[in-house]
This record gives structure tokens, sequence and C-alpha cells, in this order.
């Protein structure tokens, strides 16, 4: 790959897994989107503390398991759906909480802060 005219290393950030990884740093903000119903123990790593940087290490076929296991007896919303939730989900997502659960967002929002 051949690096443009002008970019560094600085400008290359990649998303580790899936986006759906960074949905896991905020289950508040899961379980008021998807409302009653939400199970988030189905979620993996459930019972860790916020602040363990272990976001990015789960496989995307876990974190797309469990969130439609966590969705799946949803009152007020269907089981999750890529196409259908993933957006609305993002930009509910507490970026203090991604940053603190994934160092690659971190690096990212703090690269964008020195722009």
């Amino acid at each position: 790959w051949a690096t443009p005219a002008g970019a560094s290393d600085a400008d290359c950030h990649l998303m580790v897994q899936c986006m759906e990884n960074w949905f896991l740093t905020d289950r508040q903000a899961l379980a008021q989107f998807f409302g009653q119903g939400f199970q988030d123990s189905a979620l993996p790593n459930s019972a860790l503390p916020i602040g363990v940087n272990n976001v990015e290490s789960i496989s995307k076929q876990q974190v797309y398991r469990s969130l439609r296991h966590a969705t799946r007896s949803c009152k007020t919303k269907p089981s999750y759906n890529k196409g259908t939730h993933s957006f609305d989900l993002l930009k509910r997502i507490d970026p203090t909480k991604l940053s603190i659960a994934s160092p690659w967002a971190k690096r990212l929002f703090d690269e964008l802060k020195t722009r």
C-alpha cells in the first residue's frame, strides 16, 4: 500500500473487529435504546468493571451473537440488526466510556483533537 502524499501513520485508523464492539462499552445506552426485555447479562464480559480494556479482543461473531441474544426479548424493537440499528446506536455511545475500553478509539479521538 502506497502512503498517500502528505499522509502519515497518524492519519490511518482501523477499527478492531467491528463497530459493534464499541457498543459493548456503553451498556446503559444499549439498554435505553432497546428498552424493556434487553438482557445485559447476555453480552460478553458483562461482569467486568468499566475501564477494562478488553472490548477490542471480542470476536465479531461473538459480538453479533451476543447482541442478537441480548435483544431477542425486547418489546419495543426487534432483535439487533446491523442495517436497522447500528448507526442509531453509534451516535448514542458515550465517547468517554469508549475511550476507556478501546485504546484504538482513544487514539482516534486524541488525533482528531489535535487537528
